[in-house]
């Protein structure tokens, strides 16, 4: 099923700003922290440096300067997610879609390799793996979308079979081609299956409800085809 939406329903669901869920993201682990704290402080050097040399011509923004560049690790994640929706926002249509659940397995994943000496003083390379969560959703016109997150408790109910919605983007407006998917919500455990949170969650469950109400509604109200009379 795919029920195309109004563009002001699509940009209630994708915000512009970060929700909390997506500043959650940026602003990662406390190495990502320690990241943009650095880069904050050299920033801040800069602009000290730059001050010297530009003299007093540099003094009505060296403030502003300082404290942009100084709360850099404080609002760096509302940037960054603000221009991830921004991204997602400049399809021209979308629609909500709904399938079921046709794959669901694990597998083991490299994240990222490291250097290190062993106890032989040799140089290694250590490989990290994280274990994934692989999930195929296919509606009944044999759209197929194929989504890979970071496995987590949650996921162990997951099963085939299951109902499957999620926010499909594209730039024809009969959504022929889909260039874009967001995350997916699986209704009858009431969870989330995504690695970043593209939607306002709370407002794409409203549509969704809404439009199940009115497929209830319409089912109700659809006449039912008459049984042939034996002769």
């Amino acid at each position: 099923m795919l029920i195309p939406i109004t563009r002001q329903k699509f940009e209630q669901i994708v915000p512009v700003l970060a929700t909390g869920l997506q500043y959650r993201y940026y602003w990662g682990k406390f190495r990502d922290f320690l990241r943009r704290l650095l880069i904050s402080l050299i920033a801040v050097v800069v602009i000290l440096i730059l001050a010297l040399m530009l003299g007093s011509g540099f003094a009505p923004f060296r403030v502003l300067f300082e404290i942009t560049a100084g709360l850099y690790w404080l609002w760096g994640p509302v940037y960054w997610a603000s221009m991830r929706n921004l991204k997602m926002r400049r399809y021209g249509y979308s629609g909500f879609w709904q399938g079921r659940i046709e794959d669901v397995f694990v597998t083991e994943e490299l994240i990222g390799t490291e250097e290190q000496v062993n106890q032989r003083g040799e140089l290694v390379i250590v490989e990290h793996r994280e274990r994934r969560l692989n999930l195929e959703v296919e509606d009944e016109t044999g759209f197929i979308s194929q989504l890979q997150v970071p496995l987590e408790r949650l996921h162990k109910n997951i099963s085939p079979g299951q109902i499957a919605q999620m926010l499909v983007m594209s730039n024809q407006p009969d959504l022929g081609k889909i260039a874009q998917t967001s995350d997916i919500y699986i209704p009858s455990l009431d969870i989330w299956v995504n690695d970043y949170p593209y939607v306002q969650r709370d407002v794409f469950v409203q549509v969704s409800r809404k439009l199940r109400d009115e497929e209830r509604s319409y089912s109700r109200q659809r006449p039912r085809s008459s049984r042939r009379r034996r002769s």
